[in-house]
């Protein structure tokens, strides 16, 4: 296989009023950095996200595809999709993928929404044959997963704010590119940001990126006060 894009690390964790979900920027081909600004978090319809880990360009049109299928559903029916509705058709759409996914060209998203039925937010994850299963309070997919699952494991905690939980994704990601090369942190000099979307009640909406500078300025400073400490043991607590 000649070395293509791939996309790495994105995190989602629930907080009072729904859910987030965060993804670094960086692509790699093999140990090259391919893209410095790739997207891999996008709205799936007004109540839901995914986030792309895996082979960029087909993860990419997986989702163009999922966002094409939601927007005609709800044209059809002139209802939204429930949101098991649709983590079950992402499902079946990665399990189509199944014969490229043995060649190497995998896809692995992870999807999150708020449920208007339950009114709460919901983290679905998959593997490549596309099982499906649900998580709780937190999830991360992709290279620097390992790394910044440990860092939400320390950081999340029930009754979160969306501030709050915002701060938590970005710092897991900071740790996740700390010791994964395939993950990339914020970028200042690049004025390159991690994107970042909360789902609620009032629907999608990505984090703008001043936001994000000053919490991965905070994150910055914090630790340089405490460089013994580092990641998320510095932290004391997501409202810390």
């Amino acid at each position: 296989m000649p070395e293509i894009p791939h996309g790495t690390t994105i995190v989602a964790a629930t907080f009072g009023d729904g859910v987030v979900m965060a993804g670094d920027r960086r692509a790699t081909m093999g140990n090259i950095i391919a893209q410095r600004d790739i997207q891999k978090v996008f709205p799936a319809d007004e109540f839901s996200a995914v986030g792309i880990a895996g082979s960029a360009g087909v993860a990419v049109e997986l989702v163009r595809l999922f966002q094409l299928e939601l927007e005609h559903y709800e044209k059809i029916e002139g209802a939204l999709l429930s949101l098991d509705g649709k983590a079950n058709r992402l499902a079946t759409m990665i399990r189509a993928n199944l014969g490229l996914a043995m060649q190497g060209l995998a896809v692995v998203p992870l999807f999150a929404g708020y449920d208007l039925e339950r009114r709460t937010g919901r983290i679905f994850s998959y593997d490549v044959t596309g099982g499906r299963y649900e998580e709780h309070d937190h999830h991360t997919v992709g290279s620097g997963s390992v790394f910044a699952r440990g860092s939400l494991k320390k950081l999340w905690h029930p009754g979160l704010d969306a501030d709050a939980a915002v701060r938590v994704a970005v710092e897991a990601l900071v740790d996740a590119a700390d010791d994964d090369s395939a993950t990339g942190g914020p970028d200042a000099e690049r004025r390159i940001w991690p994107v970042v979307a909360t789902v609620t009640a009032a629907g999608y909406l990505r984090v703008p990126d001043e936001d994000l500078r000053a919490a991965a300025e905070e994150i910055a400073e914090r630790r340089r006060r405490a460089p013994q400490a580092g990641g998320a043991h510095a932290t004391g607590g997501a409202s810390s």
